[in-house]
């Protein structure tokens, strides 16, 4: 019974205070002041149509008060290489012609065959199929505004008796790659190795 009186007591109290805030009317904010400024000075105090920003060509040239915001620095911090472009790949005596060299020595014995070619300054090396060899021969391409570009010699073969050397073009796959033989002996077997080409 108390529990039913005192639910009833909070009841009538939240209904009394409901009652007494209903004549007052609250608003949330009041309107801007263009919006009261209009409403009292009716149409005829209107402003005149905003009108846009009118831009010139002028201001789309860049300058020192005018930067373009898209332009990339980067390139001004890149190192320029004005050499001409080197192929990277390593060449066995790349500053001789293969004139220069002489074969003396082929171990042909084993998986990897091999020759001993000496330098004009009496120095050997060794060389073995795939390596490249020699000073490059540089051929041009495209005409006025074409590029030049090295080509070496490559060791095909390493026979018994000489030394099989060929030249590819990358540039024009279609033709065939460019041979030449050296010699182990070159006084008494040039008249044979040019009959077996």
């Amino acid at each position: 019974m108390k529990t039913i009186l005192s639910t009833c007591t909070v009841l009538v109290m939240t209904a009394g205070l409901l009652v007494g805030c209903g004549d007052k009317v609250l608003s949330s904010t009041p309107p801007p002041p263009a919006a009261r400024a209009a409403g009292a000075l009716g149409d005829a105090g209107l402003p005149p149509a905003a009108k846009g920003v009118e831009y010139t060509e002028n201001d789309f040239v860049e300058n020192d008060h005018n930067r373009d915001p898209f332009r990339s620095y980067v390139t001004l911090f890149v190192e320029k290489n004005t050499a001409p472009q080197k192929i990277q790949r390593f060449v066995v005596l790349e500053q001789y012609s293969l004139d220069e060299l002489k074969l003396v020595a082929i171990v042909t014995g084993g998986e990897y065959p091999r020759a001993m070619l000496v330098d004009p300054t009496s120095k050997g090396w060794v060389v073995k199929r795939g390596d490249f060899l020699g000073r490059p021969d540089v051929v041009h391409t495209g005409g006025t505004n074409g590029t030049d570009y090295p080509l070496h010699w490559r060791v095909d073969r390493v026979r018994d008796g000489d030394l099989v050397l060929i030249r590819e073009d990358p540039a024009q796959p279609g033709i065939a790659p460019a041979t030449r033989v050296i010699p182990l002996h070159p006084e008494g077997a040039g008249k044979d190795k040019e009959a077996q080409l």
